[in-house]
């Protein structure tokens, strides 16, 4: 079937209409005059005389002596009604948490926004309230968290903390939080803090199970809430210790299927080795990495809503690409929106 713009298309170019004959509507047959009819008139009066129109004044004029002013409309901008859903959830991550939390971000896989993830809850909660929160690296093998995140003021990681641990942990208050900020770098908003990992891969024999306990002990001292990232052995004594001493587990995934049969198989290890709760409790991450809707991610929203306690999506955005420092003031709105969802369900459980 032609378009109806194929005759132009094809180079025609229809004559102008003669002006239409005012006479055209009778011409046409269409016109009736009973559908032109005047209006009626009005009822004669008393005297056989047709009633005269109602006169009509001028306004009459103000008190100062000249017209009266004669207000125009006026438009009234208002602004957007809030997000309710942002509103709730700034709301859940100011509420108390009964205590320290520790969040543990885990796939046995790499590169699907493990440490992405852990940075960006930290910013996310420590953009809310305040102070108390820290981004820690226990990546056994040159985890680059400390790379992403923090001001590097200087080169300390936690092979340094490590070395003077004993000098630390008998500290108290004040005195604890000074000597414990020579270890740690800082946001460049001071959001919150970051533990760099160590690069030498000979220091992960030293990350034990009795070490790592010290060293999230201390942590649950001076914060309020340890987001970690846990690296990519399952195995390694560390990776096991922070699962054991974690309050909320978050499988982070991207929407490629080999992504999520590694976290489907986290979680079924978990089951095996006794910590089915903190399976069955657990917040999936999906992140996608491209602004494209992938045709797998209903897929995956379906299947980790069976496995773990919430599911949560957070958008593409082009400031994470280049896998540089993350500036959380950088991230476009919605994914900032994004991110304080996804943190409240984290934390909420835990609110009072």
């Amino acid at each position: 079937m032609d378009s109806r713009y194929a005759l132009l298309d094809n180079g025609h170019r229809a004559d102008p209409s003669p002006p239409e004959s005012r006479y055209a509507l009778l011409d046409r047959g269409r016109y009736r005059p009973e559908d032109h009819q005047p209006a009626e008139l009005a009822p004669p009066a008393a005297d056989g005389y047709p009633a005269p129109p109602a006169p009509t004044y001028p306004a009459p004029p103000a008190a100062d002596g000249y017209p009266a002013r004669v207000e125009r409309a006026r438009v009234e901008w208002r602004a957007p009604e809030p997000d309710n859903g942002l509103e709730r959830a700034t709301g859940v991550l100011r509420r108390e948490l009964g205590g320290p939390r520790v969040v543990a971000f885990a796939n046995p896989k790499g590169g699907v926004h493990k440490t992405t993830a852990t940075v960006l809850a930290a910013a996310t909660v420590g953009s809310v309230r305040g102070r108390g929160v820290l981004a820690w690296d226990d990546n056994e093998l040159r985890g680059t968290l400390g790379l992403r995140a923090g001001s590097a003021r200087h080169a300390r990681t936690i092979r340094h903390l490590i070395h003077d641990l004993a000098q630390i942990e008998i500290l108290e208050g004040n005195t604890l939080l000074e000597h414990l900020d020579d270890y740690l770098r800082h946001a460049s908003d001071g959001s919150y803090d970051v533990l760099a990992g160590e690069e030498s891969p000979r220091f992960a024999q030293r990350l034990d199970q009795f070490t790592v306990k010290r060293v999230l002990e201390l942590l649950r001292r001076t914060h309020e809430v340890v987001c970690v990232d846990t690296g990519n052995n399952v195995e390694s004594p560390n990776w096991r210790t922070v699962m054991q001493a974690a309050d909320q587990l978050v499988v982070t995934t991207v929407p490629r299927e080999d992504a999520a049969f590694s976290a489907d198989w986290m979680l079924d290890l978990l089951h095996e080795v006794g910590m089915g709760e903190l399976a069955d409790n657990a917040v999936t991450l999906i992140s996608c990495p491209t602004p494209g809707r992938s045709t797998l991610q209903d897929d995956l929203e379906r299947h980790f809503a069976t496995r773990t306690r919430a599911v949560a999506v957070v958008p593409y955005d082009p400031a994470l690409e280049t896998g540089s420092s993350i500036e959380y003031h950088q991230l476009q709105a919605e994914t900032r929106h994004a991110w304080l969802k996804a943190a409240a369900v984290m934390l909420e459980p835990f609110t009072r």
